[in-house]
């Protein structure tokens, strides 16, 4: 588990995270420095860095002013889904989910990712970077980070083969108990389309998920792109009968299997779930 020199989606990943940290450092309206002047702080190169600036434009985190700069933006106004049972129902995502590593490495948690996993920013995570199939097809691109103390010797074949989650649990002794998961919608970059072979600038849904195990601890922090569209149905009205909830479905933004054997989630909501686009 030895880290490798950093491939292009690790690159890009680090500088995004970088930029997310400097937004998180300053208000709505605040300037952040130009592309040139990050390029020579995070030692990426032009393309690298427009990449990762251009998802955070399309997340709506940043503004680009042409002849000014770039703005952090302004707040979104945010909404918590909350359900009576705190069960998050919806139906199994049909087909055969695999999964196909793009990037698999240990580094240095920093700022951003080490605040999020309640760690030094100088201890060290697994990156990884894995492209998520159904029947062989393009769904979802996953950025996780774990702690490497708690996975010693986590391999590839786990990453690719099963339930994550499972392997955590059997292999590692990590009792996954609660995930805190934001939802928004956003657009594909040129280089994530190509991965999910759809056109550049596609719809897609981003997740970010916070993970912790039974003993509250953070073990693992996700952010993933799909090509879901999520349907709801609201029940505005007196219904005449109420269909039974469907405990064994598919998470959005996590795969099926994950928080198998009856692990609660900690925020909810009802829909179905659809591929896209």
């Amino acid at each position: 588990m030895k880290a490798d020199v950093p491939g292009t989606v690790l690159k890009r990943e680090r500088a995004r995270d970088a930029v997310l940290e400097l937004i998180e450092s300053r208000s709505p309206g605040d300037a952040i420095p130009s592309e040139r002047s990050l390029c020579a702080l995070l030692g990426v190169s032009r393309p690298t860095l427009r990449a990762a600036v251009d998802e955070l434009v399309d997340a709506g985190l940043l503004v680009r002013e042409h002849g000014r700069g770039m703005f952090v933006a302004p707040e979104k106004i945010t909404q918590e889904l909350v359900s009576a049972d705190l069960a998050l129902t919806v139906p199994q995502a049909a087909g055969a989910w695999s999964s196909r590593l793009l990037e698999f490495t240990t580094l240095q948690a920093g700022a951003r990712v080490g605040r999020k996993l309640r760690m030094s920013p100088a201890d060290e995570i697994v990156y990884v970077a894995r492209l998520r199939l159904v029947d062989g097809a393009p769904m979802a691109i996953e950025h996780l980070h774990i702690r490497a103390a708690l996975v010693p010797g986590l391999s590839a074949q786990e990453l690719e083969d099963g339930d994550l989650y499972e392997h955590l649990r059997h292999t590692h002794g990590v009792h996954v108990r609660e995930a805190v998961q934001a939802i928004e919608p956003t657009v594909v970059t040129r280089a994530e389309a190509q991965l999910l072979e759809v056109p550049e600038l596609s719809p897609a849904l981003l997740f970010e998920r916070l993970t912790s195990d039974t003993a509250g601890r953070p073990v693992e922090y996700v952010h993933s792109l799909y090509r879901y569209r999520i349907v709801s149905r609201l029940a505005l009205g007196p219904a005449a009968a109420t269909a039974p909830l469907v405990r064994d479905g598919h998470h959005p933004g996590i795969p099926p299997g994950d928080f198998a054997h009856g692990d609660p989630i900690a925020s909810s909501t009802r829909g179905d779930i659809q591929a896209g686009p």
